[in-house]
């Protein structure tokens, strides 16, 4: 069973960065789509990008276009979100998710088999 893990949320002031990461343990993701969701309080739960098996097909938000990169590292298998020029808006649970193997992840959450607890990013105005 593939267990995942986020880290690098926190407190930052608009215009800043982050870094997400998110840990796959139990089992290789090298095979699967991956993904990142964000939740704000009172809100649905809304895709933000997606990586295909080879890290060279990717997909957006159009909120985030252009300031958020999503990438991975299947040796280590790893997950990434960089986050730059973050506004207030971006604040949110960020949660990570895995399809299952050789399948179609993109933006329907229901494609994905396998979520993170998710990492809280608060950005300041």
């Amino acid at each position: 069973q593939v267990q995942l893990v986020e880290s690098g949320g926190g407190l930052v002031q608009a215009g800043g960065s982050l870094r997400l990461t998110c840990t796959a343990s139990g089992g290789t993701v090298s095979t699967n789509a991956l993904g990142w969701f964000r939740q704000a309080p009172g809100k649905d739960r809304e895709f933000v990008a997606a990586i295909g098996w080879s890290g060279g097909s990717t997909n957006y938000a159009d909120s985030v276009k252009g300031r958020f990169t999503i990438s991975r590292d299947n040796r280590k298998n790893t997950l990434y979100l960089q986050m730059n020029s973050l506004k207030p808006e971006d604040t949110a649970v960020y949660y990570c998710a895995a399809s299952r193997p050789f399948s179609i992840g993109n933006s329907n959450a229901g494609n994905y088999a396998y979520w993170g607890q998710g990492t809280q990013v608060t950005v300041s105005s």
